[in-house]
């Protein structure tokens, strides 16, 4: 670094909290340092790869298609989903009611003024238990930046460079913290090596050969170095029993730099680390047939029509139903002693109800194309990359004869734990459920209930129809895979993103934002998340941070 750069603050991480939090103090004038491990093609993080949704509540969105939406309601929701019972829960709380304040407040202000734009339509994410005070979203809240992920970083992206333009700012890849240096119990500065440079594209795993240390200084250091979902080693060593045994096979949603050492690193200095037995992984996991990354996994995004059926063949009870509760889905399939589960379903119900998380899996969004959007809602076809992974997905059957189906779903297992017969009878209990316009069906009750919703009806679920009539075929079976991804526990910070010690005391100088901090003092989502609120707590995390620290 060169002499006359003296960073007011050193950042660990480019991902979206970080730059967020950059963006925040370079705007008062003071001077930031960024580091990464990985290199510049990596930098936003694990947002770039996101299908960028985001939480709001009483948004202009929801309002011009009828959604009523409240502060209150939202705090109902998220405390039922919650369930904050730990003495530890004390700032996740605090973290909790202040994110939920700004995403009903200033958050859509706040995105909006840096160009971020959001698609008409609002999705339905974690439906729930089915309880008003249990688990899930009560309303639509899950509203899509139009670019996904992409859209979401890049003004964060655009406004770090401006800075470095500046002279306000100065980032350093291929450079990996492996200690925090401390004196009189405040920070002074951090200490690591350099990394050889690698020319790979974004999200593949780079090298690890160090060719020199380094150290730099600074009163302030803020940790957003994400969370452990590629460290899969670390996902089973914090596996909680209440999930069942960890699962011996996964596959990876996030890239291999998420290693979540860094949070490690920190406790070292003195930081508690709290709820490091709470994640969220995805039941709906799939191999990506054309992959980036290590052991590189997609998450479906189901509408709610698929038959879900464990590795047994037993079709799944409510409220474990697509797009209902990831961790309780998580638990019944963990139970059943197998680590994967099965979707049946039409080409009509893949048509119309199948999305694929992240930015690459969403060229229309992602790039801004009108043509190839309407595409997807009005098209015959499933999107481009849905069919994609239809054709080439080695998770994927597809048969017009329920029979072959099943044989060639045993096939797939290895296993043979299926018979047709079983599945059949099941099925066929579901169509006939269809004959009258009301039913003692959860699901397909369900169906009917959420195309009242004009979002539902128009792009997200299927008009109720028969599995089984050759019309709406051909059939498909989809092999799930649990799919690692979020860390929701964490370093724990109060509401000025200072990382705390044991006994509540702040570190002098140290603070944490992101997924690091579990979105914000140590797990603000408590035991499960509403979804959009991953991107969100980034944003809110590290802006609380940054503006802490511009105003000091």
């Amino acid at each position: 670094m060169e002499e006359k750069f003296q960073p007011d603050v050193i950042i660990i991480g480019t991902g979206l909290a970080g730059l967020t939090a950059a963006m925040e103090i370079t705007n008062v004038g003071k001077k930031v340092l960024l580091l990464d491990q990985e290199t510049e093609q990596n930098i936003g993080g694990q947002a770039f790869w996101s299908f960028g949704g985001l939480f709001l509540i009483n948004s202009p969105q929801q309002r011009r298609v009828g959604i009523k939406d409240s502060y209150e309601l939202a705090l109902q929701d998220w405390k039922g989903t919650a369930g904050f019972d730990r003495e530890e829960d004390y700032w996740p709380r605090k973290w909790a009611e202040a994110y939920l304040k700004f995403a009903a407040n200033e958050k859509y202000a706040y995105i909006s003024k840096l160009g971020i734009k959001l698609m008409f339509m609002v999705g339905w994410a974690e439906r729930g238990d089915g309880s008003a005070t249990g688990h899930g979203n009560s309303v639509p809240r899950f509203h899509v930046s139009w670019g996904t992920g992409t859209g979401v970083i890049k003004p964060f992206v655009d406004k770090a460079y401006e800075a470095k333009e500046k002279g306000l700012l100065q980032m350093k890849f291929r450079h990996r913290v492996t200690e925090l240096i401390m004196e009189d119990n405040k920070i002074k500065g951090l200490k690591g090596d350099i990394l050889e440079n690698d020319d790979k594209e974004r999200g593949v795993a780079t090298n690890r050969n160090v060719i020199a240390p380094f150290e730099y200084y600074a009163p302030h250091v803020i940790v957003a170095s994400g969370g452990i979902g590629a460290n899969h080693e670390l996902v089973r060593k914090n596996w909680p029993e209440r999930l069942g045994k960890a699962p011996e096979n996964m596959v990876c949603g996030v890239p291999a730099y998420v290693d979540g050492k860094m949070i490690g690193i920190t406790e070292n200095s003195g930081a508690h680390i709290i709820n490091p037995d709470r994640m969220w992984h995805y039941t709906e996991g799939i191999q990506n047939w054309n992959p980036i990354w290590p052991k590189h996994g997609i998450r479906i995004l189901p509408g709610p029509s698929s038959l879900w059926f464990d590795a047994k063949g037993n079709r799944l009870p409510a409220p474990f139903l697509p797009g209902f509760d990831t961790l309780g889905t998580l638990k019944h399939i963990q139970d059943t002693g197998f680590s994967y589960s099965w979707f049946i379903l039409t080409q009509k119900i893949i048509k119309k109800e199948f999305a694929l998380s992240g930015s690459e899996q969403n060229p229309d969004i992602t790039n801004k194309d009108y043509g190839l959007f309407l595409k997807r809602i009005f098209g015959k076809k499933a999107p481009g990359p849905v069919e994609a992974f239809k054709e080439h997905g080695k998770d994927f059957i597809v048969s017009n004869d329920l029979k072959d189906l099943v044989e060639r779903m045993n096939e797939l297992s290895g296993e043979h734990l299926l018979n047709y017969e079983k599945i059949k009878e099941q099925i066929e209990a579901r169509d006939r459920e269809l004959d009258n316009k009301y039913s003692k069906d959860t699901q397909v009750n369900y169906i009917r209930n959420t195309r009242n919703y004009l979002g539902d009806k128009l792009g997200r679920v299927a008009a109720p129809h028969k599995i089984l009539a050759p019309e709406n075929g051909p059939l498909i079976a989809v092999r799930l895979n649990i799919l690692t991804r979020k860390t929701l526990g964490g370093i724990k910070t109060n509401l000025n993103g200072q990382v705390l010690r044991e006994d509540d005391s702040a570190i002098e100088g140290l603070y944490a934002a992101g997924e690091a901090a579990g979105f914000g003092g140590g797990g603000m989502h408590g035991y499960r998340a509403l979804e959009g609120t991953f991107l969100g707590g980034c944003i809110f995390s590290g802006m609380t941070a940054g503006k802490y620290i511009a105003g000091l």
